[in-house]
């Protein structure tokens, strides 16, 4: 994946119709395939300058795929009245420094914390062991793997790194379900519970919480699945897999003053 950072200067005058045309742009911009996302953003203290930021899936994907595919022209016909305005363009490759600040709370932190996962995996457990269903793939469990399955959430969910430090992270997880041929029926009746669980033990109930924490439950127990059928040869050592908001973040109506996110 690349970033092209497209600095613009533009007469003041001319900022609506700048924005307007890059509006429509984006069209055509967005059906792209080559085109991971975009961003148009104008100077606070400078209103002359914009910067766009397009994500590309590479640099050569954006120079002969998106240019010689159908979608540039269409893009090009609305914004090439400005291309005179551009002041640098460049391509800019990631590094590994990057992260979210505090302003956003965790998922964990959301949550409750370690007290509140730990309440849920205890409950969620308890009628675990009266299904009739998942009874048969969990009456011999320690009687503290609860309390790692808590440890395990919180760490995906960005707390701390308790499970990697005291039980040896993914690989440690993933030998778990080797050899445990999980059928669907048993995947869903696993998410179900846990899902009953959460309202039971009073998790958060918000919309954006829970489309996150649902979203982790349905990736994580169909990879378990998929790990846990016979022949199956997953990788043993991989890095932990961490879970944000993805496209909803928490509703903070200090934060968040004008609309509830969709």
């Amino acid at each position: 994946m690349i970033v092209e950072y497209v600095r613009y200067r533009i007469d003041p005058q001319d900022a609506a119709d700048f924005e307007a045309a890059y509006a429509r742009a984006s069209v055509p911009l967005a059906a792209a395939p080559e085109c991971v996302d975009y961003e148009l953003s104008r100077c606070v203290d400078e209103p002359s300058s914009y910067i766009l930021r397009i994500c590309w899936t590479s640099a050569d994907d954006h120079m002969r795929g998106f240019r010689g595919g159908e979608h540039f022209p269409a893009f090009l016909a609305e914004i090439k009245p400005y291309v005179q305005r551009i002041e640098e363009m460049r391509h800019y490759e990631r590094t590994a420094v990057r992260g979210a600040g505090s302003s956003v709370p965790t998922m964990y932190d959301w949550a409750g914390g370690n007290e509140a996962l730990e309440r849920l995996t205890e409950h969620f457990y308890t009628n675990v062991l009266k299904d009739d269903l998942l009874r048969p793939l969990f009456e011999h469990m320690a009687p503290d793997h609860p309390k790692w399955v808590a440890a395990w959430l919180g760490e995906v969910f960005r707390g701390p790194e308790r499970y990697s430090r005291e039980r040896g992270g993914y690989h440690h997880m993933v030998r778990h379900h080797l050899g445990k041929s999980i059928t669907e029926a048993q995947r869903r009746r696993w998410v179900s519970l846990l899902m009953d669980a959460a309202d039971e033990v009073g998790l958060p109930d918000d919309p954006e919480f829970r489309a996150a924490f649902a979203s982790y439950i349905e990736w994580g127990t169909r990879i378990a699945l998929a790990n846990s059928q016979p022949g199956a040869k997953p990788p043993l050592e991989a890095p932990m897999p961490h879970w944000g908001w993805g496209v909803a973040p928490p509703y903070i109506p200090a934060v968040f003053t004008q609309s509830r996110p969709t």
